[in-house]
């Protein structure tokens, strides 16, 4: 089953956001996880989803993901209204998903991460020239240089090398949105430098970046916005410049701060 697409709106579509999320609500059964999130996300730039636990990043991601359908509200992808039926459908799309345990297998090298499930043939053979060149220009691309090959076995990565090679194969496929739960958790500091220098030049090649983390100091190091979900609604979005990690916790905990002043929190739907 492929992703239901409807023509887009009214407008000139090259105005449109990347994506645009419409009063999404999702329950599961007596727990409601999400209410009438509405937010866009922007091209080339870094939206960061912070929220205590329960607040309802993981739910949201994965309705973007694919993985959960909303019960209310609509997706547009680039101005057009879309239904994800799976994974698939996002990743038609462009979007590209790097979850908290990487998804890779220990006992292949990079490549055969890079390629698991989406492998290159020739001649019914394995295109082992291909995959090779098309990793190498891509870690090359994002400037991973910290592998001594492309052939090693992923066991043998340390955690930073691993979240490299993650996000490279997430956009080894041409993504426009690329999606991380977590990114620099268990990250020792120079692993958590290199992990946010990769996250900012995939905003430079104007991907949408999407970063879920409870680590403040990395969502102001590398975010352009910060989105804040409290109890499964978007109590706030602003770019980085005009809160701070007390504002940012006091939205988390309450969905308010004596700290705002009037206007700075830009809520969903209001005009830049």
């Amino acid at each position: 089953m492929t992703a239901s697409v409807n023509p887009p709106e009214a407008g000139p579509q090259a105005t449109a956001p990347l994506l645009r999320l419409e009063h999404i609500d999702k329950s599961f059964g007596p727990v409601q996880a999400l209410t009438d999130v509405s937010m866009d996300v922007p091209r080339g730039l870094v939206t960061a989803l912070t929220g205590d636990n329960g607040a309802g990043k993981s739910v949201l991601i994965k309705c973007i993901a694919g993985i959960h359908r909303p019960d209310r509200g609509r997706l547009l992808w680039e101005g057009r209204e879309v239904v994800l039926h799976s994974p698939k459908d996002a990743a038609a799309l462009g979007i590209e998903t790097v979850y908290q345990d990487l998804a890779l297998c220990d006992n292949l090298d990079i490549v055969q991460n890079m390629f698991l499930g989406r492998e290159r043939r020739r001649h019914r053979l394995l295109d082992e020239e291909s995959m090779e060149l098309a990793a190498r220009d891509t870690l090359a691309s994002l400037a991973v240089t910290t592998v001594q090959s492309i052939r090693q076995p992923v066991a043998s990565l340390s955690g930073g090398q691993r979240q490299s090679v993650a996000i490279a194969k997430s956009v080894l496929w041409n993504s426009k949105l690329v999606i991380m739960d977590e990114p620099t958790a268990a990250l020792g500091v120079a692993q958590t430098a290199v992990v946010l220098q990769l996250i900012r030049r995939l905003a430079e090649r104007g991907v949408a970046v999407i970063v879920i983390s409870h680590n403040m100091n990395d969502v102001f190091e590398v975010a352009d916005r910060i989105a804040v979900l409290r109890l499964g609604r978007l109590v706030g979005l602003s770019p980085v410049e005009e809160l701070d990690r007390r504002t940012v916790v006091d939205l988390m905990t309450s969905g308010e701060s004596d700290r705002l002043t009037p206007g700075s929190i830009r809520h969903p739907g209001s005009p830049p």
